[in-house]
């Protein structure tokens, strides 16, 4: 257990210990549950998904190798405080200065950290201000908010005081996020024991980073001053469609989740209804919106939306998917199990348990995952803006420096595809390969021209893992 200290000490080590927004910008993030990814023991037990099922933070620290053959360079785990009855995710916290006992102990949370370190992985902690655990109205358990002082009251809140309106922001502030307890960090007690708590967090444990949950629903004055307690890079979950809504929380935070294009991607691939052109069109709006896009968390699974095989089996379109998570301008997120092809739907179902695979490491996904993450390293893609070169309602391209991203929503039935593409920076006779090096074109005056089916990667070297255009 640790207690709340001396918050300037703290910060004096936050600027040693911790990593900048721009340091994170050439990272890839494995996002896992704790409780899902490995025992300690290396037992492979059955559970029901709506509780603890036995995943440990020791369990991590023995297969880092697994995580690591993938070329992730930052885990991002599980909140790691004491939590009340069922919160195997730890998003129901009970006491901020204790650690979640069925995850280890304190020293088992520092020797994994400690482990990724060792071998030049980042940790990403998963952190909430917002809300405590299942508790009601009776707070006596809650440490140290155990008054109902700490908290917003219902009044003018819809029935049970919770959020019906996600659109409404006085009512997303002040009520309740699924009947939790909503606490009010207008109070001078809740926000300078927040600001301490996740000041001392960081430097005790060493965490690189922290995604932060339900951002929306506090107030956005509160934000400022909790990612100066931080110290490093933050990125907050801000669900919601609109561009203009999302943008506005990176003001406050250094980045947010990339949601709008997370939902226009599963529109384009994943139900196929949707015109390769939104792809064009949401990025544009996230030009003019954003201030930093290469601090966007992308992704296209996490662990609150179906997973993208339980509404479409087509892994062909799920690999243009994944590519776009990993090339575009962001720093990409992979939620543990996708390199196994989980398919679980509605939460919790796509809170698979991970060892139930074995770990195995041959399965296509896995290895689809691994070339296209030490692609992105080899060509330093993160040193340079997405430029959109082409799109049409079935193809989507851009580039990254030399390197060239085409992207199909046709799936494994569509066969080849072919276009001309005229505004590209490659001169005449530029030989481009895709990332295995096995399929080749040539540049011709300005027209390139390029028929493949697959997602296609590459760069002008055409050496190796090379994927450019």
């Amino acid at each position: 257990m640790w207690w709340p200290g001396v918050v300037a000490l703290a910060l004096v080590s936050l600027a040693v210990a911790s990593h900048t927004p721009d340091e994170w910008k050439s990272r890839s993030i494995y996002q896992l549950l704790t409780d899902r990814f490995a025992t300690a023991d290396g037992s492979t037990p059955g559970c029901s998904l709506s509780g603890y099922c036995g995943g440990k933070w020791s369990g991590i620290t023995k297969h880092l190798d697994y995580i690591k053959g993938m070329g992730f360079d930052a885990i991002w785990i599980s909140p790691v405080v004491k939590n009340t009855e069922g919160g195997y995710h730890g998003y129901w916290m009970q006491d901020m200065y204790a650690v979640n006992p069925y995850f280890g102990d304190e020293k088992e949370l520092k020797d994994l950290i400690k482990a990724c370190h060792d071998q030049d992985v980042w940790v990403m902690v998963d952190v909430v201000a917002n809300h405590v655990g299942q508790v009601g109205y009776d707070y006596s358990s809650i440490n140290p908010f155990n008054s109902s002082v700490y908290y917003h009251d219902c009044n003018g809140c819809p029935s049970n005081c919770e959020i019906k309106d996600y659109t409404d922001e006085p009512q997303t502030e002040h009520c309740r996020t699924a009947g939790l307890p909503d606490l009010n960090q207008s109070d001078t007690f809740v926000s300078s024991q927040l600001n301490s708590w996740i000041s001392e967090l960081m430097t005790t444990y060493d965490f690189d980073g922290v995604r932060i949950d339900t951002v929306p629903e506090v107030s956005k004055d509160f934000w400022p001053l909790f990612q100066n307690a931080i110290g490093a890079y933050a990125v907050g979950e801000v669900y919601d469609s609109r561009v203009s809504f999302v943008s506005g929380y990176q003001g406050c935070l250094d980045g947010v989740l990339s949601y709008p294009m997370f939902f226009t991607l599963r529109n384009v691939f994943q139900y196929t209804g949707s015109s390769m052109y939104d792809i064009q069109s949401q990025f544009e709006a996230y030009q003019s919106s954003f201030k930093d896009l290469d601090l966007l968390g992308n992704f296209i699974d996490n662990h609150d939306q179906n997973r993208f095989l339980n509404g479409q089996s087509d892994t062909w379109l799920y690999k243009n998917a994944i590519v776009y998570t990993l090339m575009a301008q962001g720093i990409p997120i992979i939620y543990y199990g996708t390199e196994q092809g989980f398919n679980g739907g509605k939460d919790p179902a796509n809170r698979e348990l991970l060892w139930s695979t074995g770990f195995n490491n041959q399965t296509d996904l896995y290895s689809y995952i691994r070339n296209v993450i030490n692609f992105r390293k080899q060509v330093e893609a993160w040193a340079y803006p997405q430029v959109q070169r082409y799109a049409d309602n079935h193809f989507y391209a851009f580039t990254r420096g030399d390197t060239f991203v085409a992207l199909t929503n046709g799936g494994y039935g569509q066969g080849s595809l072919t276009r001309t593409i005229t505004y590209h920076p490659y001169s005449n006779g530029t030989k481009l390969c895709d990332m295995y090096a096995i399929y080749c074109l040539e540049t011709r005056g300005r027209h390139g021209r390029l028929a493949k089916q697959q997602p296609f990667i590459n760069n002008s070297a055409a050496s190796g893992l090379t994927t450019a255009l």
